[in-house]
């Protein structure tokens, strides 16, 4: 009769058969472990990485790594802004972030963390305002060097009480700005360039001067700078603002309107060489109009230098017969200066053929 049991293992071969299914499932372990880690740190490399981004950001100051990674990660400069914040902490960067305006291309975080660290990168911009430029050629030349140009301008022309000077008393800053060149940190706000460019002004506002403007029948600071404006914009150069002041002030005397043609352009938002007479620019009633007003405009119509506040103060205001001025003209690179309308008048068939 036949044997109908099945063969068995031997010992060995049965122990054999038990640690092959362990090391089986150590091996698929071990594999796993490696794929994984290999896709972590890939992830890791490919969140480090560069994103072919180029964006300009501003790091207000006091941020922190946390808050800069934000930042970056929103303008697309970095692909994880915690990431980035991480890389700063551990390699220690994060106590050595500088504040300002930044145009970064996205070439991997230790590329971008070298720029905001960089203790050579200078902290300020210098930036110079001409006399007499209005506070929109102001504006447009701060954003051309990374500050806030359209807010400073919103500003200006809306000012909250406390960046108003108690001297200003027209609807805007305009006249208030010192034309000067200033070295403004590359995280100013438009409320610090402000304050800056205003408390500059105010040291113009000596004891001295003031007690200069009552002698000269100007009632306030506010005169004085709006008609500094005035004069800083007819003036050709630095020998005729004083008597261009003193023609003016004579005018104010006696009740004259001071027919500036820099006022008219101002009140309709022009320039001077766009104005055009025969378009009836100068019939437009506007409160910068000095044709159809009498008086100073509410307000400066641009920022004087110190040159034309001082003419304001020291004016040449009668010729050697003591006759005071009261007309000007430019023609042919000069200034010619008469004392009543026919002479004039004179000047103007001369010299305007």
């Amino acid at each position: 009769m036949e044997n109908s049991e099945k063969p068995t293992l031997s010992t060995t071969e049965a122990s054999r058969e038990q640690n092959k299914s362990p090391t089986r499932w150590i091996l698929r372990g071990v594999l796993f472990m490696f794929v994984l880690v290999a896709a972590v740190l890939g992830y890791a490399l490919y969140l480090m990485g560069p994103t072919g981004i180029t964006a300009e950001v501003r790091i207000p100051k006091g941020s922190g790594a946390a808050a800069v990674g934000r930042i970056l990660e929103q303008a697309g400069l970095v692909r994880s802004g915690y990431m980035f914040a991480l890389y700063l902490r551990f390699s220690g960067q994060d106590k050595e972030l500088r504040p300002g305006y930044y145009k970064l291309e996205g070439k991997g975080l230790r590329a971008i963390a070298l720029a905001i660290t960089d203790e050579s990168r200078p902290l300020t911009v210098r930036i110079t305002f001409p006399e007499g430029w209005r506070a929109v050629d102001m504006a447009q030349r701060l954003s051309e060097n990374n500050l806030d140009g359209p807010r400073f301008l919103e500003l200006v022309n809306n000012p909250p009480p406390e960046l108003r000077p108690a001297e200003a008393r027209g609807p805007t800053l305009e006249g208030y700005l010192f034309p000067a060149t200033y070295d403004f940190p590359l995280d100013y706000t438009a409320e610090d360039v402000i304050r800056t460019m205003t408390r500059r002004m105010q040291q113009e506002f000596s004891p001295a001067a003031q007690a200069r403007l009552r002698e000269l029948g100007l009632e306030s600071i506010h005169d004085w700078v709006t008609l500094a404006s005035i004069v800083q914009a007819e003036a050709a150069n630095s020998s005729e603002k004083p008597v261009i002041a003193g023609v003016f002030l004579n005018r104010l005397e006696i009740g004259m309107p001071l027919q500036a043609d820099p006022t008219v352009a101002y009140g309709l938002g022009k320039r001077l060489p766009e104005l055009d007479r025969r378009a009836g620019d100068f019939e437009k009633d506007t409160p910068y109009n000095t044709y159809t007003r009498r008086g100073l405009p509410p307000g400066a119509i641009g920022n004087p230098g110190a040159e034309a506040l001082r003419a304001v103060l020291n004016p040449t205001r009668t010729n050697e017969k003591g006759q005071k001025y009261l007309y000007f003209l430019h023609a042919q690179g000069r200034l010619f200066l008469n004392v009543d309308f026919e002479g004039h008048l004179r000047d103007t068939a001369r010299y305007y053929r």
